[in-house]
C-alpha cells in the first residue's frame, strides 16, 4: 500500500483502547500515519466484529476513495474481518509484503418517498412495528409483482445474503453477481393476498419499489444494515443496486466462499 499510508481506527471508545494502542504503535513502526479524523484517512480499519465494520462504513460515509479493513478482537469467524487483533505477525507480514487483495462489495441505494436516500452494505429490512401484519405492494421496474401481507420483507446485497436474509432461508449469493435478493418475513397467503412464498433474486439493473398501504400500521420499522431509520409515515421505498462500491482488504486464499464454508459447514 505504498500510496495509502493514512490510517484511521474505528472502534468503541474506552472498550479496546489498550489493544488499539498496540495497533497504532505497530502501524507507526511500519511507516503508516495514524490520523484522528476519518476524513484524513485513505485506510479505515474497524476494530470489533461485523457489526462494527458495518458501522465504520456507515459512519464514515461509504467512502469509495479509501480501503476498509476489518480486524476482529475475539478470534471468531466474521465475514468482514480478515484479520485478528492478536495475530500481529500476520498484520506485519501483510503490511510489509502486501499479501492481500482488494475485495469489492456492492451496495444498494434506498430512497424514501422520493426524497431522502441512504446506502446499505448488508440489507434493508421493512418490518411491522406493532403486533399486526401490514401490506406492501411490490413492484419490479414497472410491473406490479405481488401484494404482500405479513411481518415484513428483507432486501439484501450478495454479501448481506449470509446475514438476516439467510436466517429466513434466503439463498447465499456470490458477491461477484451484481444483484439484490428479496426475502419474506411470515407472509400471509390466502385468496386475497398471494406472494411468491420464497426469496427471489433480481438483476442489479432492476428497480424494486415497495408501497406501504396506509391501513393503521403506518409506521414500519425500517432497518439499514444494523441501524434503524427514524422516519415515520413512510409510503414508498425505492431500492436499486448502487454504483457505490466498498473496497475492503482481504487476505489471499480467503474468499467469500472460504468464509461461508468456515461459518456454516
Amino acid at each position: 500500500m505504498p500510496d495509502r499510508k493514512n490510517i484511521f481506527f474505528y472502534y468503541e471508545k474506552h472498550k479496546y483502547n489498550s489493544k488499539v494502542d498496540v495497533l497504532k504503535k505497530l502501524a507507526t513502526e511500519q511507516d503508516f500515519i495514524v490520523v484522528e479524523k476519518s476524513t484524513d484517512a485513505n485506510i479505515i480499519a474497524s476494530i470489533g466484529g461485523d457489526n462494527t465494520f458495518l458501522q465504520a462504513v456507515r459512519k464514515t460515509g461509504f467512502r469509495q476513495d479509501c480501503l476498509y479493513a476489518g480486524i476482529s478482537v475475539n478470534n471468531k469467524n466474521y465475514f468482514y474481518c480478515d484479520f485478528d487483533i492478536s495475530d500481529t505477525d500476520k498484520l506485519i507480514e501483510t503490511m510489509k509484503n502486501e499479501q492481500f487483495e482488494i475485495r469489492r462489495y456492492p451496495t444498494i441505494n434506498v430512497t424514501i418517498d422520493n426524497e431522502t436516500s441512504f446506502h446499505c452494505l448488508n440489507e434493508l429490512s421493512v418490518r411491522s412495528s406493532i403486533i399486526k401484519t401490514f401490506v406492501l405492494e411490490v413492484h419490479i421496474d414497472d410491473l406490479h409483482f405481488e401484494t404482500f401481507r405479513g411481518d415484513g420483507l428483507i432486501v439484501s446485497t450478495p454479501t448481506g445474503s449470509t446475514a438476516y436474509n439467510k436466517s429466513v432461508n434466503g439463498s447465499v449469493v456470490d458477491p461477484m453477481l451484481p444483484s439484490i435478493q428479496v426475502s419474506e418475513l411470515a407472509s400471509l397467503n390466502n385468496n386475497r393476498y398471494r406472494t411468491l412464498g420464497s426469496s427471489f433474486i433480481l438483476s442489479g439493473k432492476r428497480k424494486l419499489t415497495l408501497e406501504i398501504l396506509q391501513d393503521g400500521n403506518d409506521y414500519p420499522v425500517i432497518g439499514l444494515d444494523n441501524e434503524a431509520l427514524s422516519i415515520q409515515n413512510v409510503k414508498r421505498i425505492d431500492i436499486e443496486l448502487n454504483d457505490t462500491i466498498i473496497k475492503t482488504i482481504k487476505l489471499k486464499d480467503n474468499s467469500f466462499w472460504h468464509k461461508v464454508q468456515r461459518t456454516f459447514l
